[in-house]
């Protein structure tokens, strides 16, 4: 199945998929606050730009990014952190809006994790060919907290493993408005995007953006 093929017919009613102990997609569950989302983040990315970072091996990610929330992840030569001031603007990245809080606290609370109130929001930019290796998300201070992530825009394929790299991942298509939560049990899950495929959404274009939640401290 290609992202093309699952574009044409995407969920408009609410759903729930578990994926392992902890962890479930939540079909169309942001399908409503999709158009406010998207232009949200143009607001954010406005005050502090998307960028691609480099990495502590000095690789490029091909998906570019941006932050809000009291801190922001970052990553260069000097390593992956969270830090409340924005390095490229030295200014504190925008605050978060009162939907994008919202949103993710009835997902986590829908997910089994009620009173969620994350800190930082990784916002990322997908283009054609763009892609999220498989990774673990270590660098929380409290990472007994899920994770919440929000697709909007063109579909894409979500790998979920487990927590050793030898577990095969499950490849999930996920298009405009599901959401993804993870924690408990699955918070350490190996994850990842496979290389976005062309395909257009009339709220982004040739675009996907993602919302990914945290508590970070």
């Amino acid at each position: 199945m290609t992202a093309d093929l699952f574009a044409d017919a995407p969920a408009t009613e609410r759903r729930n998929e578990p994926l392992g102990p902890g962890a479930v997609v939540l079909r169309a569950f942001a399908l409503d606050d999709g158009a406010r989302l998207v232009e949200a983040i143009h607001a954010l990315a406005a005050v502090s730009p998307f960028r691609h970072l480099i990495t502590p091996g000095g690789h490029t990610m091909s998906v570019a990014m941006t932050n809000c929330g009291s801190v922001g992840w970052v990553s260069d030569r000097r390593g992956y952190r969270y830090d409340a001031i924005d390095p490229e603007t030295g200014q504190p990245w925008p605050p978060m809006p009162a939907l994008f809080m919202r949103l993710a606290a009835e997902a986590a609370a829908e997910a089994g994790f009620p009173g969620f109130v994350p800190d930082a929001c990784l916002v990322n930019r997908y283009d054609t060919g763009s892609r999220l290796t498989m990774h673990q998300d270590r660098n929380e201070k409290r990472d007994s907290e899920p994770i919440v992530s929000v697709s909007l825009g063109v579909p894409a394929v979500f790998q979920f493993g487990g927590q050793g790299k030898g577990v095969t991942p499950l490849k999930i298509p996920l298009v405009h408005g599901d959401v993804v939560v993870w924690g408990g049990p699955s918070r350490m899950n190996y994850h990842g995007v496979m290389p976005l495929k062309a395909s257009h959404h009339p709220l982004t274009g040739m675009l996907r953006l993602n919302l990914t939640f945290r508590t970070a401290r």
